[in-house]
């Protein structure tokens, strides 16, 4: 059964990453148009597939209200979650340990996709193609980390600094 899901999962992903590989249109000047899906290699172990930056997931969260600058009151305090919570899977670079690194996320994802997937993690695996692709690759499901609402917030804070926002 496994076996059979894995093969499923990778054949998916192939024919994204086919499909992806061969579109022809210029995302270089607008990255976040409805239709971009790329593939991107992050290194030589590791391809991301980007389904539609524009996707806002499955729940709750329509409008995500960003700060601008960044508020780094948030931001500190979702780096004590993350490193309560989040560093025993993910790094903050592009590395993948047990979950994908966290640089770059948040120019990968909107707003409210990410804060869909932090607070409504089991439906977003069982539903979202982009959420699916991403545990294709590491194999194995997020567990749900109840998080409120405010603490997602503070942790989508952190990622963007983590990114380089200001």
């Amino acid at each position: 059964m496994k076996r059979t899901l894995l093969f499923i999962l990778t054949f998916v992903i192939s024919i994204v990453a086919i499909h992806c590989g061969s579109n022809k249109e210029n995302t270089s000047n607008n990255t976040t148009a409805a239709s971009d899906s790329t593939v991107q290699k992050v290194n030589k172990d590791t391809v991301i597939v980007f389904l539609g930056i524009n996707s806002k997931g499955i729940g709750r969260f329509k409008d995500v209200q960003l700060t601008h600058p960044l508020n780094e009151e948030m931001a500190d305090k979702g780096k004590a979650i993350f490193e309560s919570k989040c560093f025993a899977c993910h790094k903050l670079s592009t590395e993948m340990l047990v979950g994908p690194g966290w640089s770059g996320v948040t120019k990968r994802r909107s707003p409210e996709w990410i804060m869909n997937w932090i607070t409504n993690t089991k439906v977003m695996l069982d539903r979202d193609l982009a959420a699916q692709a991403d545990m294709a690759i590491c194999l194995i499901r997020m567990p749900n980390q109840d998080l409120t609402d405010e603490q997602a917030r503070n942790v989508l804070e952190f990622m963007r600094k983590n990114d380089g926002d200001k």
